[in-house]
Protein backbone atom coordinates (compact mmCIF):
# COMPACT_ATOMS: atom_id res chain seq x y z
CA UNK A 1 0.00 0.00 0.00
CA UNK A 2 2.84 2.38 0.90
CA UNK A 3 4.57 1.71 -2.43
CA UNK A 4 1.31 2.49 -4.24
CA UNK A 5 1.10 5.86 -2.47
CA UNK A 6 4.73 6.63 -3.37
CA UNK A 7 3.98 5.74 -7.01
CA UNK A 8 0.91 7.99 -7.15
CA UNK A 9 2.77 10.92 -5.58
CA UNK A 10 5.69 10.41 -7.97
CA UNK A 11 3.51 10.40 -11.12
CA UNK A 12 1.62 13.48 -9.92
CA UNK A 13 4.95 15.28 -9.64
CA UNK A 14 5.97 14.02 -13.08
CA UNK A 15 2.59 15.07 -14.51
CA UNK A 16 3.00 18.59 -13.14
CA UNK A 17 6.09 18.92 -15.37
CA UNK A 18 3.66 19.20 -18.29
CA UNK A 19 3.10 22.81 -17.16
CA UNK A 20 6.79 23.73 -17.35
CA UNK A 21 6.63 24.89 -20.96
CA UNK A 22 4.93 28.18 -20.06
CA UNK A 23 7.95 29.20 -17.95
CA UNK A 24 10.19 29.27 -21.02
CA UNK A 25 7.97 31.43 -23.24
CA UNK A 26 9.78 34.73 -22.45
CA UNK A 27 13.15 33.29 -23.59
CA UNK A 28 14.69 34.04 -26.96
CA UNK A 29 14.87 31.15 -29.43
CA UNK A 30 18.66 30.75 -29.17
CA UNK A 31 18.62 30.81 -25.35
CA UNK A 32 15.83 28.23 -25.32
CA UNK A 33 17.81 25.95 -27.66
CA UNK A 34 20.85 26.11 -25.36
CA UNK A 35 18.76 25.27 -22.29
CA UNK A 36 16.99 22.39 -24.04
CA UNK A 37 20.29 21.05 -25.36
CA UNK A 38 21.68 20.93 -21.81
CA UNK A 39 18.48 19.36 -20.44
CA UNK A 40 18.53 16.68 -23.15
CA UNK A 41 22.19 15.99 -22.35
CA UNK A 42 21.41 15.75 -18.64
CA UNK A 43 18.47 13.42 -19.35
CA UNK A 44 20.74 11.19 -21.45
CA UNK A 45 23.19 10.84 -18.56
CA UNK A 46 20.41 10.19 -16.05
CA UNK A 47 18.75 7.52 -18.20
CA UNK A 48 21.98 5.67 -18.97
CA UNK A 49 23.07 6.07 -15.35
CA UNK A 50 19.81 4.68 -14.01
CA UNK A 51 20.00 1.67 -16.35
CA UNK A 52 23.61 0.69 -15.65
CA UNK A 53 23.98 1.80 -12.01
CA UNK A 54 20.55 0.95 -10.60
CA UNK A 55 18.20 -1.09 -12.76
CA UNK A 56 20.49 -3.76 -14.21
CA UNK A 57 22.41 -4.40 -10.92
CA UNK A 58 19.09 -4.68 -9.04
CA UNK A 59 17.62 -7.00 -11.69
CA UNK A 60 20.60 -9.36 -11.64
CA UNK A 61 20.69 -9.34 -7.84
CA UNK A 62 17.05 -10.44 -7.73
CA UNK A 63 16.93 -12.78 -10.71
CA UNK A 64 20.50 -13.92 -11.31
CA UNK A 65 22.13 -14.38 -14.71
CA UNK A 66 19.13 -15.75 -16.58
CA UNK A 67 18.64 -15.45 -20.32
CA UNK A 68 15.06 -14.27 -19.76
CA UNK A 69 16.43 -11.04 -18.25
CA UNK A 70 18.24 -10.21 -21.47
CA UNK A 71 15.13 -11.14 -23.45
CA UNK A 72 12.97 -8.87 -21.29
CA UNK A 73 15.41 -5.97 -21.72
CA UNK A 74 15.36 -6.53 -25.49
CA UNK A 75 11.57 -6.78 -25.22
CA UNK A 76 11.50 -3.34 -23.59
CA UNK A 77 13.53 -1.88 -26.46
CA UNK A 78 11.26 -3.56 -29.01
CA UNK A 79 8.12 -2.39 -27.16
CA UNK A 80 9.15 1.28 -27.29
CA UNK A 81 10.26 0.91 -30.92
CA UNK A 82 6.92 -0.67 -31.88
CA UNK A 83 4.84 1.95 -30.11
CA UNK A 84 6.84 4.72 -31.75
CA UNK A 85 6.18 3.17 -35.14
CA UNK A 86 2.48 2.56 -34.48
CA UNK A 87 1.58 5.92 -32.99
CA UNK A 88 4.29 7.97 -34.76
CA UNK A 89 5.49 9.60 -31.57
CA UNK A 90 6.83 13.07 -32.26
CA UNK A 91 9.90 13.37 -30.05
CA UNK A 92 11.24 16.68 -31.30
CA UNK A 93 12.68 18.77 -28.47
CA UNK A 94 12.75 21.98 -30.49
CA UNK A 95 9.49 23.99 -30.39
CA UNK A 96 10.33 25.38 -33.86
CA UNK A 97 10.39 22.02 -35.67
CA UNK A 98 9.28 22.42 -39.29
CA UNK A 99 6.92 19.43 -39.22
CA UNK A 100 4.56 21.02 -36.70
CA UNK A 101 0.92 21.13 -37.80
CA UNK A 102 -2.49 20.49 -36.28
CA UNK A 103 -2.35 16.81 -37.30
CA UNK A 104 1.13 16.44 -35.80
CA UNK A 105 -0.14 18.15 -32.63
CA UNK A 106 -2.99 15.63 -32.34
CA UNK A 107 -0.66 12.68 -32.90
CA UNK A 108 1.75 14.23 -30.42
CA UNK A 109 -0.95 14.31 -27.72
CA UNK A 110 -1.96 10.69 -28.40
CA UNK A 111 1.63 9.47 -28.50
CA UNK A 112 2.56 11.47 -25.42
CA UNK A 113 -0.44 10.01 -23.57
CA UNK A 114 0.75 6.46 -24.31
CA UNK A 115 4.27 7.45 -23.37
CA UNK A 116 3.05 8.86 -20.06
CA UNK A 117 0.99 5.72 -19.41
CA UNK A 118 4.16 3.67 -19.79
CA UNK A 119 6.01 6.08 -17.51
CA UNK A 120 3.41 5.37 -14.83
CA UNK A 121 3.87 1.62 -15.30
CA UNK A 122 7.68 1.93 -15.07
CA UNK A 123 7.56 4.14 -11.96
CA UNK A 124 5.05 1.90 -10.17
CA UNK A 125 7.01 -1.25 -11.02
CA UNK A 126 10.21 0.34 -9.69
CA UNK A 127 8.61 1.38 -6.40
CA UNK A 128 7.30 -2.16 -5.97
CA UNK A 129 10.91 -3.35 -6.14
CA UNK A 130 12.27 -0.85 -3.59
CA UNK A 131 12.07 2.80 -2.63
CA UNK A 132 15.50 3.80 -4.00
CA UNK A 133 14.79 2.27 -7.40
CA UNK A 134 11.45 4.06 -7.46
CA UNK A 135 13.15 7.40 -6.77
CA UNK A 136 15.88 6.94 -9.39
CA UNK A 137 13.37 5.83 -12.02
CA UNK A 138 11.17 8.84 -11.21
CA UNK A 139 14.19 11.14 -11.58
CA UNK A 140 15.06 9.50 -14.90
CA UNK A 141 11.52 10.03 -16.17
CA UNK A 142 11.53 13.63 -14.90
CA UNK A 143 14.84 14.38 -16.58
CA UNK A 144 13.50 13.19 -19.92
CA UNK A 145 10.08 14.76 -19.52
CA UNK A 146 11.27 18.35 -18.92
CA UNK A 147 12.75 18.93 -22.41
CA UNK A 148 10.03 16.73 -23.89
CA UNK A 149 7.23 18.80 -22.36
CA UNK A 150 8.83 22.07 -23.47
CA UNK A 151 8.84 20.70 -27.01
CA UNK A 152 5.26 19.39 -26.70
CA UNK A 153 4.04 22.77 -25.47
CA UNK A 154 5.74 24.42 -28.43
CA UNK A 155 4.09 21.93 -30.81
CA UNK A 156 0.62 22.83 -29.56
CA UNK A 157 1.26 26.58 -29.66
CA UNK A 158 2.63 26.34 -33.19
CA UNK A 159 -0.46 24.35 -34.22
CA UNK A 160 -2.68 27.26 -33.14
CA UNK A 161 -3.67 26.25 -29.60
CA UNK A 162 -4.02 29.04 -27.05
CA UNK A 163 -1.65 28.96 -24.04
CA UNK A 164 -4.43 27.83 -21.70
CA UNK A 165 -5.64 25.11 -24.06
CA UNK A 166 -2.08 23.91 -24.74
CA UNK A 167 -1.37 23.68 -21.00
CA UNK A 168 -4.67 21.90 -20.33
CA UNK A 169 -4.27 19.31 -23.09
CA UNK A 170 -0.65 18.70 -22.17
CA UNK A 171 -1.63 18.17 -18.52
CA UNK A 172 -4.48 15.80 -19.40
CA UNK A 173 -2.06 13.80 -21.55
CA UNK A 174 0.40 13.71 -18.64
CA UNK A 175 -2.25 12.32 -16.28
CA UNK A 176 -2.24 9.09 -18.30
CA UNK A 177 0.67 8.15 -16.02
CA UNK A 178 -1.84 7.75 -13.18
CA UNK A 179 -3.67 5.13 -15.23
CA UNK A 180 -0.38 3.29 -15.67
CA UNK A 181 0.13 3.18 -11.90
CA UNK A 182 -3.41 1.93 -11.30
CA UNK A 183 -2.99 -0.85 -13.89
CA UNK A 184 0.19 -2.07 -12.14
CA UNK A 185 -1.54 -1.98 -8.74
CA UNK A 186 -4.49 -4.00 -10.07
CA UNK A 187 -2.30 -6.51 -11.93
CA UNK A 188 -0.18 -6.99 -8.81
CA UNK A 189 -3.24 -8.44 -7.08
CA UNK A 190 -3.05 -11.31 -9.58
CA UNK A 191 0.72 -11.39 -10.14
CA UNK A 192 2.60 -10.39 -6.98
CA UNK A 193 6.07 -10.31 -8.57
CA UNK A 194 4.98 -8.30 -11.62
CA UNK A 195 7.80 -5.82 -11.00
CA UNK A 196 10.34 -8.52 -11.93
CA UNK A 197 9.02 -8.24 -15.48
CA UNK A 198 8.61 -4.46 -15.43
CA UNK A 199 12.18 -3.66 -14.32
CA UNK A 200 13.98 -5.26 -17.33
CA UNK A 201 11.41 -3.64 -19.65
CA UNK A 202 12.15 -0.32 -17.93
CA UNK A 203 15.86 -0.76 -18.59
CA UNK A 204 15.16 -1.56 -22.25
CA UNK A 205 12.81 1.39 -22.59
CA UNK A 206 15.31 3.83 -21.07
CA UNK A 207 18.07 2.50 -23.34
CA UNK A 208 15.83 3.02 -26.36
CA UNK A 209 14.83 6.57 -25.36
CA UNK A 210 18.40 7.62 -24.57
CA UNK A 211 19.94 5.91 -27.58
CA UNK A 212 17.41 6.53 -30.35
CA UNK A 213 15.73 9.72 -29.17
CA UNK A 214 18.09 11.84 -27.10
CA UNK A 215 21.53 11.10 -28.57
CA UNK A 216 20.44 11.93 -32.15
CA UNK A 217 19.14 15.28 -30.85
CA UNK A 218 22.55 16.02 -29.36
CA UNK A 219 24.34 15.19 -32.64
CA UNK A 220 22.41 18.00 -34.34
CA UNK A 221 24.58 20.50 -32.43
CA UNK A 222 28.08 20.67 -33.95
CA UNK A 223 29.53 23.80 -32.32
CA UNK A 224 32.43 22.98 -29.92
CA UNK A 225 30.93 25.08 -27.09
CA UNK A 226 27.67 23.15 -27.37
CA UNK A 227 29.57 19.85 -27.34
CA UNK A 228 31.23 20.87 -24.08
CA UNK A 229 27.82 21.79 -22.71
CA UNK A 230 26.53 18.34 -23.69
CA UNK A 231 29.49 16.51 -22.11
CA UNK A 232 28.84 18.42 -18.89
CA UNK A 233 25.13 17.60 -18.94
CA UNK A 234 25.69 13.88 -19.55
CA UNK A 235 28.37 13.75 -16.87
CA UNK A 236 26.19 15.49 -14.30
CA UNK A 237 23.32 13.11 -15.06
CA UNK A 238 25.53 10.07 -14.49
CA UNK A 239 27.02 11.60 -11.32
CA UNK A 240 23.51 12.17 -9.94
CA UNK A 241 22.65 8.51 -10.45
CA UNK A 242 25.98 7.54 -8.89
CA UNK A 243 25.24 9.69 -5.83
CA UNK A 244 21.83 8.01 -5.52
CA UNK A 245 23.54 4.66 -4.86
CA UNK A 246 23.96 5.71 -1.24
CA UNK A 247 20.29 6.61 -0.77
Amino acid sequence: MVNAVYSLVAVLIVSSISLVGVLFLPLQKEDLKKIISFLVSFATGVLFGDVFLHLIPDIYERMGLEIKISLLILGGIFLFFTLEKMVKWHHCHDPECKEHSSSIATMNLIGDGLHNFLDGVLIAGSFLANFTLGITTTLAVLAHEIPQEIGDFGVLLHAGYSRKKALLYNFISALAALLGVLVVILVRIKIEDIYLYILPATAGGFLYIAGSDLLPELHKELHPSQALNQFLGIGLGILLMLAMLNL
